[in-house]
């Protein structure tokens, strides 16, 4: 039997070379805090050796596909219930933390009981000002750093998700779900803190990351979507709407000097 397979792409247009996608920062508020996206290499590799793994070009392929995001914060974080049994955050590192006691809130949130997946496993949120855009159909799936190594491993696993950024851009958070609230969740600045995923059309294009310039249409476009979430439950929904609304070109280079 003769499997036979033939992509046809054209040789410019939009759906040519390179899957453009850029980032930006929401906020420019603390900007000096937040590390550009990286691409997923371990360039200081063995490749001495023809069948070392840093040569295997599925691999390559592989880590070059996906981004990092790294941790901001040094975070030393316990939970507890006080005496009416209402579950809070603690700060384990107290006097010592880097992040002041009254701006761990705006950082670190602990999701409403009623609102987790399971009853003992308490759900935190990151809020962080990392948004990506694209001017084509592009998906990005967030999930976690799992080709790094960490020596104390987290008690719990990140909610990973995905959607299409090109008409939904929006500020990523890093969603944790505490499988082991007895444990503390230790996060260190610098450290990888999640992965991201883009996917275009055709399997085969390479990922260009570019920043995004926050142009006054980008920004206009940001607000019209934004916050909807907190009025309706099925915001996929709301995609062909938002696809009236958007312009055509949202994505411009940012010029460095």
């Amino acid at each position: 039997m003769d499997i036979n397979l033939t992509f046809e792409r054209p040789e410019d247009g939009p759906k040519s070379g390179p899957v453009t996608i850029g980032w930006f920062l929401t906020q420019d508020k603390g900007a000096v805090l937040y590390d550009p996206p990286e691409r997923v290499l371990f360039r200081q590799t063995n490749k001495a050796h023809a069948k070392s793994a840093s040569r295997c070009p599925a691999v390559i392929q592989l880590e070059s596909r996906y981004f990092l995001i790294k941790c901001p914060f040094d975070i030393h974080l316990g939970f507890g219930r006080d005496d009416k049994g209402k579950p809070h955050l603690i700060n384990r590192a107290g006097a010592a933390s880097p992040i002041r006691a009254n701006k761990l809130g705006e950082v670190m949130t602990l999701v409403s009981e009623a609102e987790w997946r399971y009853p003992d496993r308490p759900t935190v949120q990151m809020s962080l000002p990392y948004c990506f855009i694209a001017d084509e159909l592009v998906y990005i799936t967030q999930l976690s750093a799992f080709a790094h190594y960490r020596r104390e491993q987290l008690p719990g696993t990140i909610f990973g998700g995905r959607f299409p950024l090109n008409v939904w851009p929006r500020p990523l958070m890093w969603a944790f779900e505490w499988h082991e609230p007895e444990k503390d969740i230790i996060l260190r600045r610098g450290e990888p803190l999640f992965y991201c995923q883009f996917e275009a059309d055709g399997p085969d294009r390479p990922v260009q990351m570019v920043e995004a310039e926050k142009t006054p249409e980008l920004q206009k476009y940001m607000e019209q979507i934004g916050g909807v979430v907190n009025y309706v439950n099925q915001t996929f929904g709301l995609f062909k709407a938002a696809e009236a609304l958007r312009p055509k070109k949202l994505l411009t280079p940012k010029a460095r000097e």
